[in-house]
């Protein structure tokens, strides 16, 4: 017994030295960063850049894997990467973080990653520009991925020429630069083959490498795979050779707009304009950061799509919408011609935004009917923030506004945020309720009474916890250590995020400080697992929900219009 207990404060304190030294590191990488982005410019290869790649090593996040590896390529990570980076990055040794700076009115066709709503452009042969709108945590964001993608490059380098004067080239490598050249055709034989040595490069087994080949592949590009490996080593060779160094500039633009609230500024005065224009400016509003569809869909979908007398919430239709275009753009044509109002956001924020009037709403064929609500408020629905964009646009949503020479305040009742988080007790499509968001790596810390409680996600499919939330710096950079001492010590954090801390400071501030808004609002926060990155398989980078999602959004979406249809009642908080 005696032993065991040893053992236990043996790894107890382990863990938390790991932690320590990972909070440290991750505190440093984002002041080099910092400097970096003031500076302007910086080599991935110079002192600077091996500073910031030794420190992501010390971190050695769960989503990057095998990063830290010298033998072994790590393809999901790389994946998720290229997923959230512009197509063709991997082939350009000069990258330029802009802000929006009118390359668009040029003939240049804008690049968009998969996995970010980002316009980026291919200025020529060797540099790209990517258009940097949602303040410090996207340039931390793009920084991060970029030095794993350095360090991945150079590991293929190392493993595909000889370290010699000459860097001469290995025989597997020469059989990719084939295939990539496209010069002569390969039977499905010879691709194989080519395949193993590509497998006998990176490290991974056959098996690993065709499934890889598959997933980067499509029937435009099937050897994309061949062609990133190839252009990675490439790039890094020249690098190294120093025929063609590797920088990342940072344009004068965007040093001078960060931290200005350059966009959300234009954002919310876009959203109050709206608001006067359509006369709801001084109805009790309620806001909600969440998707763009599960609060229209089951305010309109049932008469959009003809289903009557709803029982229960029908969350096989909302699947359906989710997965047929045809469907969910006959649920927007009807919310359109039942007064929605929708905002496609030409700020530069990247924030679309909905506007409902409850007064012209007919809830009766919803899962609402029975409330008989029959008020005036307004819902405002806005797209996800992205980080510390997060306090830019909800402190310039609360403040007061002029209109026509008279000065208005916000009649703020109610504000919720729904997002997707990374759960550390559950698993995926489970449901996270904080109680105070914790800002990683600071003393920081926002408690508050939600108004959204354990005992509303009581369900049999589906695990609801309740308890504190860190909100992270950035997703990318969390590891084991860290998280199981932020899960399994005083703190008992169920989750991590990275707008909680962020939108709770705006709403304090604006509440309680600077009164901006009545101090009486009530808060929604609720969160569903889309990882657990404490799981192997299931951080972010082993794939999305897809419809495992759908009943966590709706189920959340539930609770939080019930809260707000009831919200002149005395059981909002019973």
């Amino acid at each position: 017994m005696g032993g065991d207990f040893v053992y236990l404060c043996e790894i107890y304190f382990m863990t938390k030295s790991r932690a320590r030294e990972t909070t440290e590191a991750i505190e440093r990488l984002y002041i080099s960063m910092r400097h970096l982005f003031y500076r302007g410019f910086f080599k991935p290869a110079g002192v600077s850049g091996e500073s910031i790649r030794s420190l992501l090593k010390t971190i050695n996040p769960e989503i990057y894997g095998t990063m830290s590896v010298p033998s072994k390529l790590e393809l999901d990570g790389l994946m998720y990467v290229l997923d959230r980076l512009p197509e063709g990055i991997e082939e350009c040794a000069f990258i330029h973080l802009t802000s929006d700076e009118g390359f668009d009115k040029g003939s240049f066709e804008p690049i968009v990653p998969k996995k970010r709503r980002r316009n980026c452009y291919r200025i020529d042969e060797h540099q790209m520009n990517i258009e940097v709108l949602l303040g410090r945590s996207e340039i931390y964001d793009i920084l991060t991925h970029l030095t794993f993608l350095f360090i991945e490059a150079d590991k293929i380098r190392n493993l595909a020429f000889m370290q010699d004067e000459n860097w001469k080239p290995t025989r597997a490598f020469k059989i990719i630069e084939e295939v990539v050249k496209g010069e002569k055709k390969f039977s499905r034989k010879e691709k194989e083959v080519a395949l193993i040595h590509l497998s006998s490069l990176i490290g991974r087994t056959f098996e690993e490498t065709l499934n890889a080949y598959n997933t980067f592949g499509d029937d435009n590009n099937p050897d994309r795979l061949f062609k990133i490996i190839y252009n990675l080593g490439k790039v890094s060779l020249e690098d190294a050779k120093q025929s063609r160094e590797r920088e990342i500039h940072f344009s004068a633009i965007l040093k001078e707009r960060v931290g200005h609230h350059y966009f959300g500024e234009k954002w919310a005065n876009k959203v109050k304009e709206v608001l006067f224009e359509n006369n709801l400016h001084m109805r009790p509003l309620h806001i909600i950061s969440a998707n763009m569809h599960s609060v229209k869909n089951m305010l309109y979908a049932n008469d959009a799509l003809k289903k009557k007398d709803p029982k229960e919430v029908d969350y096989k239709l909302y699947g359906d919408i989710s997965d047929k275009k045809e469907l969910r753009d006959k649920v927007s044509k009807y919310a359109l011609e039942e007064g929605l109002v929708y905002i496609n956001d030409k700020s530069g924020s990247n924030i679309d935004v909905q506007i409902i009037d409850l007064s012209k709403t007919n809830l009766k064929n919803t899962p609402f009917g029975h409330l008989k609500y029959d008020g005036d408020d307004v819902i405002m629905v806005f797209d996800y923030a992205f980080g510390e964009q997060a306090f830019e646009v909800m402190d310039e949503l609360l403040r007061p506004f002029e209109q026509k020479g008279e000065v208005y305040m916000m009649k703020v009742k109610s504000v919720s945020i729904m997002g997707k988080a990374g759960i550390l007790a559950g698993g995926k499509g489970d449901i996270m309720i904080p109680t105070a968001h914790i800002f990683e790596g600071t003393a920081d810390n926002y408690p508050f009474e939600n108004a959204l409680k354990l005992d509303d996600f009581k369900d049999d499919e589906l695990k609801a916890f309740e308890g504190p939330m860190i909100t992270v710096l950035g997703t990318s950079l969390q590891n084991r250590d860290i998280l199981s001492y932020f899960m399994n010590t005083s703190w008992k954090a169920i989750g991590l995020e990275m707008e909680g801390a962020h939108y709770q400071k705006a709403i304090q501030v604006a509440s309680k400080i600077r009164h901006h808004i009545a101090p009486d609002l009530f808060v929604c926060y609720a969160y569903y697992a889309s990882d657990n990155p404490l799981e192997t398989g299931s951080t972010l980078s082993s794939g999305g929900l897809g419809l495992t999602g759908v009943k966590p959004t709706y189920l959340i979406t539930l609770r939080i219009l019930e809260k707000i249809l009831r919200s002149g009642k005395k059981e909002l908080f019973s």
